[in-house]
């Protein structure tokens, strides 16, 4: 029974950061648009303008990439196959979901996954490359 109960908390952590992430990801959106509008000033305020454009962007990749993986989650909860490692279909450990809400596959197979060198940024917006040990 606690592994139901801890997947329900899970659930609302999803939702609520999956919101957060879409009020976010708007609010990165209108600044982009409001930067590409006004016009610059001289050379130091356009090349500052185009600097904050570039952090904003890649920001806003990655929470958009971070917010797929969570709609992700939460349809694989809807389909009854959350916490289902996808590639040897064993249960993935709490201590895994509860470190990475998102998980697809329990940590010795993501783990072979990232030494087989097929799963260069997977399951992670933290961009962990390839072979690096993810510790959890």
């Amino acid at each position: 029974m606690a592994r139901k109960d801890s997947l329900v908390n899970l659930h609302a952590i999803l939702v609520r950061r999956r919101d957060a992430l879409r009020s976010a990801l708007a609010g990165d959106l209108t600044l982009l648009r409001e930067l590409r509008s006004e016009s610059p000033g001289d050379v130091i305020d356009a090349a500052y303008d185009s600097a904050q454009d570039e952090i904003s962007s890649q920001l806003a990749e990655v929470e958009s990439r971070e917010l797929a993986n969570i709609e992700n989650a939460l349809e694989r909860m809807k389909a009854g196959t959350y916490g289902t490692c996808e590639v040897c279909s064993g249960k993935i450990p709490l201590v895994r979901l509860n470190a990475l809400p998102y998980a697809t596959m329990c940590i010795d197979c993501q783990r072979e996954l990232e030494r087989s060198g097929a799963g260069r940024y997977r399951e992670s917006s933290r961009e962990e490359p390839v072979g690096g040990e993810l510790e959890y």
